[in-house]
């Protein structure tokens, strides 16, 4: 898969999001969760969502029955190593640092996290000396 194909617009993403989140679903029933969120498009907007998703080979379908089933063919944590490193390039000149110093600069963290971050460090001192 080139880098190309893991570029999910917004309302792409969203679409995505539902079948991570509920797993393989119709056209109708990942419209019904996106208007239970508040979002109304269309069956047929979705429809061409999904087949967007499909030609990104980000979403596969069983079209064994009348109601084609999509589901998630990538992960959400491969978006997001895709999109992270996208944003690093962007924004970063490529350089990853300057990005985490923003956050822990920023925003919040709770103590699980600060531990998890406080344990990263402490690995990547050992793999530096």
């Amino acid at each position: 898969m080139t880098d190309r194909q893991y570029e999910p617009g917004d309302a792409e993403l969203e679409v995505l999001t539902v079948l991570w989140d509920e797993g393989p679903c119709t056209v109708r029933q990942v419209m019904q969760y996106l208007h239970d969120a508040g979002r109304h498009v269309a069956y047929t907007t979705v429809l061409t969502f999904l087949t967007r998703l499909e030609q990104k080979d980000l979403v596969s379908s069983d079209k064994a029955s009348i109601a084609y089933v999509y589901r998630a063919a990538v992960t959400r944590n491969r978006i997001r190593q895709f999109r992270l490193k996208a944003l690093v390039s962007q924004l970063y000149d490529g350089e990853p640092g300057p990005l985490v110093l923003q956050l822990m600069k920023t925003q919040k963290f709770s103590k699980e996290e600060i531990a998890e971050l406080h344990k990263l460090i402490k690995e990547l001192n050992a793999k530096a000396e």
